[in-house]
C-alpha cells in the first residue's frame, strides 16, 4: 500500500488580537521601561494579569501607592529616564496625587498609570470611581484618559514623550477597566498628534549676543545655577561657562552637584538657609545669569528687595519661567545644556576678539565673605550627639559617590549643607512641594535604578513615620537601601520657628522622648538591620557598621540634641539682607575688607 506525502502549507495565521492591557504592557517595554513601583487593587487586575511574568519587565510591589510615586521620583533623578508607577482607581489613584504635584514642581519625569471604573459606570458613583484626570490636571504636565483600548498605544507613547521632553515632568494616564480587558482591532497611530506641544531647544541666537553684551559690561555678575541644568545633564557645560568667565556660581537646593562643592568658584546655596555668601553675592550683585532656575520665593526672600541692582538673563526651557518672577532684560528660550553652550561659544569668540572685562574685585570680595562667614555649628554644652556633626561625618565617610536622599525639614538642610557634591544626580530631595515623608521610597527607587551605588536617606524622626512601610518593599525586594535618621524627638523645622517666630510655644512639634516606636525594633521587624546611636565618639564605628551591610536595608537612628537649629537663616517674608548666619549674629554685608 502506497501513501502519499502531501506538500500543501496551511496558509500563515494572523496574530491573536491583543486586550488593551497586554498592548499596554507591550507599549512599555517598547518604550524602554524596565521597572514599575505599583500596588494592585480590582480595576487595575487586568493589567496586573498581563504583567504576569512578562519578561523585562519588574515590578516592585510598594505598600502604598504613595510610595510608589516617590519611588519613581527617585528613579528618575537618579538616572534621567521616566519614572513608572501604577495604581488602581478611586483612593489609589489618588494616593498618587502628591507625589504627582511633588515631580511637577521639581521637574521629575514620571508617568503615573492608573485603572478607572468601567467607562459605562463613569460618573455614577460606582465603587471606588474618581475622575483622577481632573484631579490630577493641574499638578501634572498633562493627563490623559483612555476608553478606547485603540487609544491605548499612542496615549502610553505620548506620555512618555511629554514627560521626558521639554521641561520634564510628571504625566498620567488613566484608563477604563473595559478598555483594558477589550481587545485592540484596527491600525492606530504609534503616537497622538500633539500640534501645540513643541518645545524649543536652542536659545535665540540675538538673545544670546544681546546677553553676552550684558555679561561683558557686568562688574558684579553672578551665575545662578538651578535645578534645570541638572535634568538637561548641563554639568559640563556650568563648569565650562564659569571657568571661561571667572563668575563666581551659586547652586540652588535643586542644582547641589550641579557645580562641584570643590571649586574656588563656588560661593554656596543661595536662599532661606543658604550660606551667607550665596545670600550676599546675590544681593549685591548688578547682573544675575539664571540658568534653569525659577526665582523660587525660598532664594529671593522678600522679592521687592532681592538684588536690587542686578539685571537679569534668564535661561530656561520653559517661556512661562521667563519674567514670572522677576523681571528679566535677557530671556533664553531653550534646553539649559545647548544654551549655556550658546553662551560659551559666544563669550569666546567675543574674548578671542579682544573684548574685555574685570569682575576681579567682586570675585575677591566674595572670597573674603566666604572665609569670613563659612557654614559651621556648635557642638552641644551638655555633650550630646550634634545632628550636623553626624551629617557631616555621613558625607565624610560614605562619599561623594553615594546617592543622598532627604526628607523635608531641618535635616533636608543641614544634608544640603554639611555633604559636599561633586557631581549631579547624587542629592535627591522634594524642593518645591517639600513633602515630608520622601526620603525612603525616593531611596527605594534610586537604589533600583542605580544598584551599584550606596544609597543614604537621611531622614527625620517626623518624616520617617509617613513612609517607612516602604522598608518592607526593600527588605522583601532586595533593596539594600540605608537610612540615617536624625532623631530628635520632634518636628524640627516647626519646632525652630517656634522657638524663633512664636515664644517658644511648641504647639504639636514634639514627639515622643520615650520613643514610640523604638526604631531599631522597627526595622528589625521590617526584615532591617537596626542599629542606634547617641555619643558622638560612636558616630563613624556606627557608619562603618552599617556601610558593612549590603544585603539587607539597615536604619541607623541617630538621637541627637533637640535644640539644636539651622544657620543661616532669612526669616520667611523678609529680605535677604535680613539674614542670620547664627540666632544672634547677622553679617556685615558691607564693602569693607
Amino acid at each position: 500500500m502506497s501513501t502519499a506525502t502531501s506538500t500543501a502549507t496551511s496558509a500563515p495565521t494572523s496574530p491573536a488580537p491583543l486586550t488593551g492591557a497586554e498592548t499596554l504592557v507591550e507599549t512599555l517595554k517598547r518604550v524602554g521601561v524596565e521597572h514599575i513601583f505599583g500596588l494592585p487593587g480590582g480595576c487595575i487586575l487586568p493589567l496586573y494579569d498581563a504583567l504576569y511574568e512578562t519578561p523585562g519587565l519588574r515590578h516592585i510591589l510598594v505598600r502604598h501607592e504613595q510610595g510608589a510615586g516617590h519611588a519613581a521620583q527617585g528613579y528618575a533623578a537618579a538616572t534621567g529616564k521616566v519614572g513608572v508607577c501604577m495604581a488602581t482607581s478611586g483612593p489609589g489613584a489618588t494616593n498618587l496625587v502628591t507625589p504627582l504635584a511633588d515631580a511637577n514642581m521639581d521637574s521629575i519625569p514620571i508617568v503615573a498609570i492608573t485603572a478607572n471604573v468601567p467607562s459605562a459606570a463613569m460618573g455614577s458613583d460606582a465603587f471606588q470611581e474618581a475622575d483622577i484626570r481632573s484631579i490630577t490636571m493641574p499638578v501634572t504636565k498633562h493627563s490623559f484618559l483612555v476608553t478606547d483600548p485603540n487609544q491605548i498605544e499612542a496615549t502610553i507613547a505620548s506620555a512618555f514623550h511629554l514627560a521626558a521632553s521639554g521641561r520634564p515632568g510628571p504625566v498620567l494616564v488613566d484608563v477604563s477597566k473595559d478598555a483594558l480587558t477589550a481587545l485592540v482591532t484596527g491600525d492606530a497611530p504609534l503616537q497622538l498628534a500633539l500640534p501645540g506641544y513643541h518645545p524649543r531647544t536652542t536659545a535665540a541666537p540675538e538673545a544670546v549676543s544681546d546677553a553676552v553684551d550684558l555679561m561683558l559690561k557686568a562688574q558684579r555678575p553672578v551665575l545662578y545655577v538651578g535645578g534645570g541644568t541638572v535634568r538637561s545633564g548641563a554639568h559640563q557645560e556650568v563648569l565650562e561657562f564659569a571657568e571661561i568667565t571667572g563668575i563666581p556660581v551659586v547652586t540652588t537646593l535643586m542644582a547641589r552637584g550641579a557645580f562641584p562643592d570643590s571649586h574656588p568658584q563656588h560661593m554656596g546655596m543661595p536662599g532661606m538657609h543658604g550660606t551667607v555668601t550665596a545670600v550676599a553675592a546675590l544681593q549685591r550683585s548688578d547682573l544675575i545669569i539664571s540658568l534653569g532656575a525659577r526665582f523660587d520665593d525660598r532664594v529671593t526672600g522678600a522679592r521687592d528687595s532681592f538684588a536690587p541692582h542686578a539685571q537679569v538673563i534668564h535661561a530656561d526651557i520653559d517661556p512661562a519661567e521667563i519674567g514670572k518672577n522677576r523681571v528679566t532684560a535677557v530671556g533664553l528660550v531653550g534646553d539649559a545644556k545647548e544654551t549655556i553652550r550658546q553662551l560659551v561659544n559666544e563669550f569666546a569668540a567675543r574674548k578671542a576678539a579682544g573684548e574685555t572685562y574685570d569682575y576681579s574685585d567682586f570675585v575677591e570680595r566674595c572670597n573674603i565673605m566666604r572665609e569670613r562667614y563659612p557654614l559651621g555649628f556648635d557642638e552641644p554644652e551638655d555633650g550630646s550627639l550634634s545632628p550636623q556633626y553626624v551629617i557631616q561625618r555621613l558625607g565624610e565617610i560614605v562619599g561623594s559617590e553615594a546617592i543622598y536622599t532627604s526628607g523635608v525639614g531641618q535635616h533636608q538642610m543641614w544634608a544640603s549643607q554639611f555633604i559636599k557634591y561633586e557631581q549631579p544626580n547624587k542629592w535627591i530631595n522634594s524642593g518645591g512641594l517639600g513633602t515630608m515623608g520622601y526620603a525612603v521610597p525616593a531611596a527605594m527607587g534610586a537604589k533600583v535604578a542605580c544598584p551599584d551605588d550606596v544609597v543614604w536617606a537621611v531622614d527625620g524622626d517626623g518624616c520617617f513615620q509617613m513612609t517607612n512601610q516602604e522598608l518592607a518593599t526593600c527588605a522583601v525586594e532586595g533593596i539594600p537601601i540605608k537610612v540615617a535618621i536624625i532623631n530628635n524627638a520632634a518636628l524640627g523645622m516647626v519646632r525652630q520657628w517656634q522657638t524663633l517666630f512664636y515664644s517658644e510655644r511648641y504647639s504639636s512639634s514634639q514627639l515622643p522622648s520615650m520613643q514610640v516606636p523604638d526604631f531599631v525594633t522597627l526595622a528589625e521587624a521590617y526584615g532591617c538591620v537596626g542599629l542606634r546611636c547617641d555619643n558622638p565618639e560612636d558616630v563613624d564605628a556606627t557608619i562603618a557598621r552599617a556601610m558593612e551591610i549590603n544585603d539587607r536595608p539597615v536604619v541607623v537612628d541617630f538621637r541627637v540634641h533637640q535644640d539644636a537649629m539651622v544657620w543661616p537663616m532669612v526669616p520667611a517674608g523678609t529680605s535677604n539682607d535680613a539674614i542670620q548666619y547664627a540666632r544672634d549674629l547677622a553679617p556685615n554685608f558691607g564693602d569693607d575688607e
